[in-house]
């Protein structure tokens, strides 16, 4: 993929986003992580010249929006739950009028829960791991049993791994289940595909070279996300075919599921067959120095600073005299 593949930045003159509202922290699962990310984004806007402000969840964007303080919002708020990730936070702006970077209201909340963007993924003939859904206390050693183990365990509605546990065999399964529990929402059990995590990018109506992760224990866990230095990012993560393969795949699943502006799809390859499968959408990927998508920008000369300017250019009419939409 070349640069030719994305147009120069839009726009060059820093005021025409006025007053830019950083908009993160919150109070979700993820709050430590979006607080780091939202720093990151704070100083690189600053550095291009635009006149951008913190604001630490929700509340305090909407008692500043009502004040009529910003012009426009970053989101990069994680999770739900006083997150930004499920559409409650665009419910507010859309109701508002106020312009904001991601997905809208739909896209969000959609993707926030994994089963039903997994039920929508189906619908359209997308792969994705078979899986069953789990009542809280109940069910679960048949669902094992249908599915066949190995089997993944994890919260619908939680991101960065949280709450997360491997089974491969059966006395696992009831410490996974207590750990997923932990979590508000319905429980999600998948069957587990043995092989290559992925993850690809999202910027405007493009995908971004896919990054191949290789942790160095076996998986790719909270730990090795955002704590480990050992864990190795391949990008691209395939060859040419398997790029072009993995990069429409994910376009798809983005579109599907309501999703737009920028964002990161996670899949996973099959060792044996090659075959691709769909795990998640994540509408407000972290911008950490171990983020995925900043990495996968880099590949494509696309640097933070760029990166963070071109994700505010979508919250821009194309015409900024004419006003801004959302």
């Amino acid at each position: 993929m070349s640069m030719a593949a994305f147009p120069p930045p839009r726009f060059t003159d820093p005021t025409v986003f006025g007053r830019v509202a950083v908009l993160m922290g919150g109070t979700s699962s993820e709050r430590e992580v979006s607080l780091d990310s939202g720093r990151n984004v704070l100083e690189a806007l600053r550095a291009h010249g635009v006149d951008a402000h913190g604001v630490d969840g929700i509340p305090a964007l909407a008692e500043a929006l009502l004040a009529k303080k910003f012009d426009r919002v970053f989101n990069i708020l994680h999770g739900q739950r006083g997150g930004g990730e499920d559409g409650v936070v665009q419910g507010l702006m859309e109701a508002l009028g106020v312009p904001y970077t991601g997905s809208g209201v739909l896209g969000s909340a959609l993707a926030m829960d994994k089963i039903r963007t997994k039920q929508v993924w189906l619908s359209l003939g997308l792969p994705t791991p078979r899986y069953a859904r789990l009542a809280r206390g109940g069910g679960v050693q048949a669902a094992a049993r249908e599915l066949g183990l190995p089997v993944i365990v994890k919260p619908s509605s939680e991101g960065s791994s949280v709450g997360v546990s491997r089974v491969l065999a059966d006395p696992d399964l009831v410490a996974a289940v207590e750990l997923a529990a932990r979590y508000p929402g319905e429980l999600l059990m998948e069957q587990m595909v043995i092989g290559d995590e992925l993850t690809v990018g999202i910027l405007g109506d493009k995908a971004l070279p896919s990054i191949r992760i290789v942790p160095k224990g076996q998986w790719y866990d909270y730990h090795a996300k955002y704590v480990a230095e050992d864990t190795q990012y391949l990008c691209p993560g395939l060859d040419e075919a398997g790029e072009a393969e993995i990069g429409a795949l994910a376009l798809a699943a983005f579109r599907a599921a309501g999703c737009s502006g920028w964002g990161r799809v996670d899949v996973m390859r099959d060792r044996d067959s090659g075959a691709l499968y769909l795990l998640e959408v994540n509408t407000a990927p972290g911008m950490t120095s171990h983020s995925l998508v900043p990495k996968a920008a880099q590949q494509v000369g696309i640097g933070f600073e760029e990166l963070c300017w071109r994700i505010l250019e979508q919250a821009v009419a194309d015409d900024p005299a004419g006003g801004a939409a959302g």
